[in-house]
């Protein structure tokens, strides 16, 4: 019979489970949330807010209660100058388990536990670290480059700026245009005359040669 032996033995004897527990509420006492696994949580649960309940109280008698299984004094201290009083005006519920799913490795199931009215805080990811040889390159390329002086400046803004205009693509292709227009010769002869080397002459010519050959 299982009389008396509720609760989790969490792979561990009884010695070494009062100083699991006793480890995990004063984290919890000082950070206010911790993230453990779901079995950790269950059991630490009941062991964190009989603690309140001592703290709520605030006499000698209880803070001794407390320091038995504790046995921090700054946890003590904390426990019941400001967890305590703040908790005065509710009965039990003082803390909370919010389930975040598997772990990765041995898909042991992970949770949250924190005192109620806590406000969530998220750890910002870690930046990434930058290589200390790369910073060093880029210092030391950076001191070799010369530093120019306010004198070399202001000579460098009043010296005068040489403009070369280039011809465009347009403007060459307009140039070669009248460079042809210019090649081809032009017909003197008026616009009555026929040139000599008209058709009907050379007919004619045949027809003489003709004739006198017959």
């Amino acid at each position: 019979m299982r009389h008396l032996k509720k609760g989790r033995k969490l792979s561990r004897v009884a010695s070494q489970r009062k100083a699991l527990l006793a480890n995990l509420a004063c984290s919890l006492v000082h950070n206010g949330s911790i993230r453990t696994t779901d079995a950790k949580a269950k059991e630490l649960r009941p062991f964190i807010e009989k603690m309140v309940t001592f703290a709520k109280r605030g006499d000698v008698h209880a803070r001794r209660q407390v320091f038995r299984r504790v046995k921090d004094k700054e946890t003590v201290k904390k426990l019941f100058d400001e967890i305590g009083p703040t908790f005065s005006e509710r009965n039990g519920g003082y803390t909370r388990i919010i389930k975040l799913g598997n772990r990765h490795g041995d898909n042991a199931p992970i949770s949250i536990i924190e005192f109620v009215g806590e406000k969530k805080t998220v750890k910002a990811k870690p930046k990434k670290k930058t290589d200390l040889k790369t910073v060093k390159a880029a210092e030391k390329s950076a001191a070799a480059l010369p530093v120019e002086t306010p004198e070399e400046v202001a000579e460098i803004e009043e010296a005068p700026q040489e403009t070369t205009s280039e011809p465009t693509e347009v403007e060459t292709d307009v140039k070669r245009a009248d460079e042809i227009e210019t090649e081809v010769p032009e017909d003197d002869s008026p616009e009555g005359e026929e040139s000599p080397d008209d058709d009907s002459t050379l007919d004619e010519g045949d027809g003489s040669k003709g004739n006198k050959s017959s």
